[in-house]
This record gives C-alpha cells, sequence and structure tokens, in this order.
C-alpha cells in the first residue's frame, strides 16, 4: 500500500503526464488544421489576392505558446516545481516562526 506521501507524489506525476498529453494532441491538432488552412488557401487563391492563412496560424499560435508555457513553465520559471519548492519554503518558515518560544 503507497504512504500518503507516495500517493501524492504518484498523482502529481500522473497530472503532469495528463497535462504534456494534452499539450501534444493539442499541438498536432493546430499542425494539422494548419496545414489543411495553408493547402485551402494556396488552392483557392486569386494571383491578386494575398495569403490570409497566417491571421489563425498567429491566433492560435499564441494559444499554443500559452499552452506550453502552462504545461512545461517559461524556461523552468514558474513551473509546477517552482510552485512546489516555494510552498516547500513556505511551510519551513512557517514551521520555524511556530517553534519559537
Amino acid at each position: 500500500m503507497l504512504e500518503d506521501r507516495d500517493k501524492d507524489l504518484y498523482r502529481r506525476a500522473r497530472d503532469r503526464v495528463t497535462a504534456q498529453r494534452s499539450f501534444f494532441i493539442h499541438l498536432i491538432i493546430y499542425l494539422l488544421v494548419n496545414a489543411m488552412l495553408f493547402i485551402l488557401n494556396a488552392a483557392t487563391r486569386d494571383p491578386d489576392d494575398g495569403w490570409w492563412f497566417y491571421w489563425p496560424l498567429i491566433g492560435w499560435g499564441i494559444g499554443i505558446l500559452s499552452h506550453a508555457f502552462s504545461v512545461f513553465g517559461a524556461f523552468g520559471l514558474f513551473n509546477r516545481d517552482w510552485e512546489e519548492k516555494q510552498v516547500e519554503k513556505m511551510v519551513r518558515k512557517e514551521r520555524e516562526r511556530q517553534d519559537k518560544p
């Protein structure tokens, strides 16, 4: 039987893997849909008209970047590991404060 600490670690690891899987599914859909929009734009474009496929590419791309930062963190800053370290640090300080006479 898993201890409470092990259960918590397992749950957090599972949540992180689920978030990563969700991001990669989102990324695959983004790539497929935008490839189809490019093909559609190229196939139906009048030579005098401009390209339009890049507008959804840019807009949705901002969403993809936001999703990536929420899952993987901004280059390791402010990710879940950082949050956990900050929580542990605050708990340690609070314990030290309570232990003082």
